[in-house]
């Protein structure tokens, strides 16, 4: 997807992106060898080769984050095929106050099938939570981008969040899907184990409080919910990007990449969600 975003040039939004695609002029190579892309001036056509092909080399490079630089951070999602094998999935716990008065208690961190969980007085410090991080090009979050990475800002004031930043919040939310985490988890037909069911954020708080109190178990079962929250991020990133990707790729199969041509445009919708 990220080869055929135009909108990563100055001047291009999401309707002249579009009229590109419908012009032929699917992803990036085409547009190099277009003469004069639909209304687009020779003079400013000159200056988007030069953008185009910087895109082509860092993407190469795989450098993710050069992309965070020249993208809205709504159109992060269009970065997530290409480095899904980088992405790291982040969900943090806190003691349920504002970062002046609060602490976070467990960063959770998911990526490449292993579970890294991250303990206030124990694991968690600026070091190791940057050395974590410093593994991946592509973070993952539900709400992170009001929440999470605020608040470890806060508490972490030298820790590296530059990475693009894909939350599924609001990337829900153009599909029609509003709601917690946990509601929209139900709509995509993602389960959690029982004794987890109920469970929120607030229990989360009541449980570091228990286990600072003495009661070992109550750790053991904050770690189990904030490792579901963070793992369960991972199929709905993967069913999310699908349906914006076929919302918004272009449809001109002689000019799709390889990777698009896999997948027809799905006719299903989900709930809420419109037609393409």
């Amino acid at each position: 997807m990220i080869e055929s975003t135009f909108v990563l040039l100055k001047g291009i939004g999401e309707f002249t992106e579009r009229r590109l695609w419908e012009s032929g002029v699917g992803n990036w190579r085409a547009f190099l060898a277009c003469g004069s892309p639909v209304g687009i001036s020779p003079q400013r056509k000159k200056a988007y080769d030069i953008d185009i092909s910087a895109a082509i080399h860092h993407l190469e490079e795989r450098q993710a984050r050069y992309f965070s630089r020249c993208l809205k951070l709504r159109d992060h999602w269009r970065l997530y095929e290409a480095f899904r094998s980088r992405t790291v999935y982040l969900d943090i716990e806190t003691t349920g106050s504002a970062p002046a008065d609060g602490d976070v208690t467990v960063v959770g961190l998911y990526a490449n099938g292993r579970m890294t969980s991250l303990v206030r007085g124990e694991s968690l410090t600026q070091d190791r939570l940057s050395q974590e991080l410093a593994q991946y090009d592509l973070l993952v979050t539900f709400f992170g981008s009001v929440f999470d990475l605020p608040y470890l800002r806060a508490k972490f004031p030298g820790l590296a969040l530059d990475h693009p930043h894909f939350d599924l919040c609001f990337a829900a939310r153009r599909l029609g899907l509003t709601g917690g985490l946990k509601q929209i988890e139900v709509q995509a037909g993602i389960t959690r184990p029982d004794d987890l069911q109920g469970l929120d954020g607030w229990e989360a708080v009541r449980l570091w409080q228990t286990w600072q109190r003495g009661d070992s178990g109550a750790l053991d079962l904050l770690l189990r919910y904030n490792e579901s929250d963070t793992r369960n991020l991972e199929p709905l990133a993967e069913l999310i990007f699908r349906r914006l990707r076929a919302r918004y790729r272009p449809w001109h199969r002689d000019h799709l990449l390889p990777s698009d041509k896999a997948e027809e445009r799905p006719a299903e919708t989900w709930h809420g969600e419109e037609q393409a």
